[in-house]
């Protein structure tokens, strides 16, 4: 747990008295030279450990049903101003009733703990505070943008391309619906609906945004002119009564797409 410290004769933190404390040449100790394993501050490690278990031990968060939560919050919006005492108390509380994810003891399926080089970088967006969107007011931000999406091409295999930053697998599921609709219908932008074939998604049982938000995906796809069926193990579901007349117009149809990501809402 504790790291190995040698401090030379002639050296100014040979006289350090911390965990790696001078000895007297009586326990093993020539000149200013450790000779063998070093002698730790017993009170000091301690003390150090003591305080080291408690930030692990410390909870990851103060948990309370919603229900309480909601009468602990104070959570109306007011027509008038705060003062600086309410708003610190209001700070407060948000911190204390949130999730701390740096916390050594949090994990979830897609991420956990604190990246020190990331955290930094929030940091840095946040205190500057532009909008990420022209050259004019995020000049640096913009060319960064540029040499990912670059980056990434190169990865795929172009030798040239564009691309946009997704936050996250739902928002991409819908770019890549979006851009295979046009790419089997390219006259779909000026002449609408109308003119194209039916189009049918084929997706998994197991796509997170099928199940959790299928009313507004359907909804929504409806309008796009989509039909969601879904298929299981990689094979199609037999259809029930139902859905006869959709295999009846077989011919007329083709497929949009095939997604087929896992529950986490990533590819």
């Amino acid at each position: 747990m504790f790291g190995l410290c040698l401090f030379f004769e002639g050296s100014p933190r040979a006289q350090f008295n911390g965990f790696c404390p001078r000895r007297p040449k009586e326990q093993g100790q020539v000149g200013d030279s450790v000779l063998s394993s070093p002698v730790v501050n017993t009170e000091a490690a301690e003390s150090f450990v003591r305080k080291g278990m408690k930030l692990i031990m410390e909870d990851v968060c103060e948990w309370v049903f919603p229900e309480q939560l909601q009468q602990l919050l104070d959570l109306d919006l007011r027509d008038t101003g705060e003062s600086e005492e309410a708003l610190l108390r209001r700070c407060s509380d948000v911190i204390k009733y949130s999730v701390k994810t740096g916390h050594p003891r949090f994990f979830n399926q897609l991420y956990a703990g604190m990246e020190p080089y990331s955290t930094v970088g929030s940091f840095i967006t946040e205190a500057i505070k532009t909008s990420l969107y022209t050259y004019e007011v995020a000049p640096v931000f913009t060319l960064v943008e540029q040499a990912v999406l670059k980056k990434m091409i190169e990865v795929i295999g172009w030798e040239d391309g564009d691309g946009t930053f997704n936050p996250g697998g739902s928002m991409s599921n819908m770019y890549a619906l979006n851009l295979a609709r046009y790419r089997h219908s390219p006259d779909i932008k000026e002449n609408g609906l109308f003119g194209v074939k039916r189009q049918v998604i084929f997706t998994s049982q197991d796509v997170c945004s099928i199940k959790y938000n299928e009313q507004i995906l359907i909804i929504l796809w409806t309008r796009m002119n989509l039909n969601v069926y879904l298929l299981a193990s990689s094979r199609l579901i037999t259809p029930s009564q139902k859905k006869q007349r959709f295999w009846a117009l077989e011919p007329k149809i083709f497929a949009l797409s095939q997604l087929m990501r896992g529950k986490t809402g990533t590819y």
